[in-house]
Parts: structure tokens; C-alpha cells; sequence
């Protein structure tokens, strides 16, 4: 195994010790975004710091992490655990974060998630929050021999990319696959109108080609549905009806419950196959399906903000959305005119 560098090393002693700060009952621990994973533009130093915590029991790991750091919690940690978890579990997206939080010299935010909810998040993208995240590349810190959790991540991955394929065209290259899987999250954002750099996707991708490659190398090496020749950097997918069927029935559960929605008139009850069948025939295929993605970003972005507003506190929203601001100023600031 070769030696790490020194950078990497300081970054993994840095990750450890921020780790060692919280109740060490965790089934995931990941750090992702720009202050992880460099973007064209960006300030790797300076961001602040963001992470998800997937733990197994939220009211115990909430009683703990009160116990150790209550102050990173709002007023609502007046209210216990139990009001706490039912807050992560029951709004939103499922997850509870505290913002703007000092630890090792930097300015964190973490998110806490079951790691039920994450799974099913993974599986059938309910919200596409976290799953939406763990599109792109991140860096796993802690990972428990959670057979069922580790099935989940790859399942996820492997959706993002039938997904992508039924809104690509027959050919295309790699960055296009890439620029596709890195926007699914983003889609009906509302936050990507206000608060965040409109090329944020491609500012994403085009700095992190290889982690990409990485992250998604053996399950198109392995999908039947594409041809992939790594060495040109260039896929070909099957746009039959036949081949878009097929993509369609390997949808996520929710994704393919809002095509439903989109496609069927009031009165017939058909079965999700039928109207399946049906949108693989149509030109318009792969539009119906980002719509669908869109319906899910947008319900989970609006209320899980609304959710932030209380967990984070009036003045860390202030800050937290000023912050945002300034980004997108920049982003704004860089284009050419």
C-alpha cells in the first residue's frame, strides 16, 4: 500500500479528531462538498466543513450528543431528544442538522439521519436528500458492516445512472453522464433559483473527473444496458422502446410513482407497468422522467429549508443565507458576460 502524503495524512488525523467530538454510535460518517472535493472557483479552505451522520437509534445518539455538545443545538434543545428526533424523522427530509458549528479550527455543519431512513432514501429516493449527495463523490469516514446499508449505496448509484441514461442521447460522453448524475439532486431545487451558483453542477464535475470514474467505473463496466469504452471516454446506450422499458422498471419506487402521476388521466387505473410501457414509447421519454426527479427535489428542498429555519436558529439562518449568497454573487461574478 502506498504511503499517503502529508496533506492526506493531517486530513485524516483532522477527520478523526472532528469524529471523536460525537457519541461514536454511527453506521455512516461522510464529508462532502466543496470544502472536501475541490470545484472550479472555489475556496477549499475557507468553506465551511459539511457532513452526515447515519446513526441507529437518533434518540439515544440525540441524549448523548446533548450530553457532550448541547450547544451546537437551536432552542430546541429545551425540548429533549425525544421532540428533537421526531423533528429529524417526521419533517423534511429526514435529517437534523446543526450549522455553523467551530470544531479543530474550522466551521462545521452536520446532518443526523436514521439509518432506516437513509436506506430507504437510497432504495426508493423518498426525498433524494442524502441519496441526491451520495451521487456525487464524498469522502467516507466511518462505514459500520451494514450489509443492507452497503447494498443500498450501490443501488443508489446504479439508479442515478438509469436515470441518467433515459434523459441522455444514444451517444454521449462521459462528462455528459457525469454533468446528468451531479444536476439529479438539483433538479426543482428551489434553492438553485436564490442561494446557490447556477454552475454549480459543472464546477462539481469538471474538478472531479477521476473521483467520478472512480465512483462509477465498475457498474458501467458491468450494466448491460451500455456500451462503455472507457479509453475514448464515450457510451452508447439502447433508446428502443424496449431497452427504455427496461430502465424504467429499474427505477427507484418513488421516481417511478411520479411518472405515474404525470402520465395517467383522472379515472384510469392502470398498473405502473402499463404506464411504464406506455412512457417508453414516448419521444418525450427522458422529459417526463427528469419532471419526476423535479417533483422529488422540490418537496424535499422546500421543507427540509423551512425545517433549517428552527433547527439552525434565527441568527445562524441569517448567516448561513448570507453566506450562500455571496457565493452565487461570485459564481455570477466569474461568467463571462
Amino acid at each position: 500500500m502506498s504511503a499517503m502524503t502529508p496533506a492526506l495524512q493531517n486530513s485524516s488525523v483532522f477527520y478523526r479528531r472532528v469524529l471523536s467530538r460525537f457519541p461514536q454510535d454511527i453506521s455512516l460518517a461522510f464529508a462532502y462538498g466543496s470544502a472536501v472535493f475541490r470545484q472550479t472557483g472555489g475556496q477549499m479552505g475557507k468553506n465551511m466543513l459539511d457532513f452526515v451522520f447515519a446513526v441507529d437509534d437518533p434518540v439515544t445518539w440525540h441524549t448523548m450528543n446533548l450530553m457532550e455538545n448541547r450547544k451546537h443545538y437551536s432552542f430546541l434543545r429545551y425540548l429533549g431528544p425525544k421532540h428533537i428526533s421526531s423533528i429529524q424523522t417526521d419533517y423534511g427530509a429526514a435529517v437534523y442538522f446543526n450549522t455553523l458549528v467551530p470544531a479543530e479550527d474550522r466551521v462545521i455543519k452536520y446532518g443526523v439521519i436514521s439509518t432506516d431512513a437513509l436506506i430507504e432514501d437510497l432504495l426508493h429516493w423518498k426525498t433524494l436528500y442524502v441519496a441526491g449527495r451520495l451521487h456525487k463523490p464524498v469522502r467516507i469516514l466511518l462505514q459500520s458492516e451494514h450489509g443492507k446499508l452497503r447494498a443500498a449505496l450501490v443501488r443508489n448509484l446504479k439508479s442515478a445512472v438509469i436515470a441518467s441514461f433515459l434523459m441522455l442521447p444514444e451517444s454521449f460522453s462521459e462528462e455528459d453522464l457525469f454533468l446528468q448524475i451531479a444536476g439529479l439532486s438539483y433538479s426543482g431545487d428551489f434553492r438553485m433559483v436564490i442561494g446557490e451558483d447556477k454552475s454549480k453542477v459543472s464546477n462539481i464535475v469538471k474538478e472531479n473527473m477521476p473521483h467520478f470514474r472512480k465512483l462509477y467505473n465498475s457498474i458501467l463496466q458491468e450494466c448491460p444496458q451500455v456500451v462503455y469504452k472507457p479509453q475514448q471516454g464515450r457510451l452508447e446506450v439502447d433508446k428502443s422502446p424496449e431497452g427504455q422499458f427496461t430502465q424504467l422498471m429499474a427505477l427507484p419506487r418513488s421516481l417511478q410513482q411520479q411518472i405515474t402521476r404525470l402520465v395517467e388521466r383522472p379515472g384510469k387505473n392502470r398498473d405502473v407497468e402499463e404506464i411504464l410501457l406506455q412512457v417508453a414509447q414516448d419521444p418525450d421519454c427522458g422529459s417526463v422522467v427528469q419532471q419526476g426527479i423535479s417533483s422529488i427535489v422540490k418537496s424535499s428542498s422546500i421543507t427540509q429549508s423551512a425545517k433549517g429555519i428552527a433547527t439552525a436558529g434565527l441568527v445562524k439562518t441569517v448567516s448561513y443565507s448570507a453566506k450562500k449568497l455571496q457565493k452565487m454573487w461570485r459564481g455570477w461574478r466569474r461568467r463571462p458576460s
